[in-house]
């Protein structure tokens, strides 16, 4: 596994997970765009793509990654860019789809939640992980 920022923040992330969760941590080198990071949470698969923004709040998409959350998404499915902001010290979360907002902005700029450490995220994301699963699987409607 490599080292450096990213590597130390998957570490503080790893750490608090929450009970019944499998993570696997994906190391590709060949591009492609697939996030870091698949989750499985009590039933319920999501990906991150985490990042660690520099001084000036911004992260770094290839546009492979751009291209894999939008198609993602567009799919139904429920990825998101976990970022370490700088100042302050906060883990913010964006959805996939705002991947574009992403490239062309501070994080600052750009809606996402914002949270003081993994607890707090992880609580709030678990409402939002059933709400998304909720829609996405109703059934479909008889003829």
């Amino acid at each position: 596994m490599s080292k450096g920022p990213e590597a130390n923040f998957w570490n503080s992330i790893r750490n608090s997970l929450p009970k019944k969760t499998l993570a696997t941590r994906i190391e590709n080198k060949h591009g492609g765009g697939v996030p870091d990071v698949h989750l499985l949470w009590d039933g319920l698969p999501l990906w991150f793509e985490l990042k660690v923004a520099t001084n000036s709040n911004r992260i770094k998409l290839s546009p492979q990654q751009i291209a894999w959350h939008t198609a993602y998404f567009a799919r139904g499915g429920l990825s998101f860019f976990l970022v370490k902001a700088p100042f302050p010290r906060s883990i913010v979360l964006f959805e996939g789809k705002m991947a574009l907002d992403l490239l062309e902005k501070p994080i600052t700029e750009v809606q996402g939640s914002w949270f003081t450490g993994p607890a707090p995220l992880f609580e709030a994301l678990r409402p939002e992980i059933e709400a998304h699963y909720g829609r996405v699987l109703r059934p479909a409607p008889r003829d």
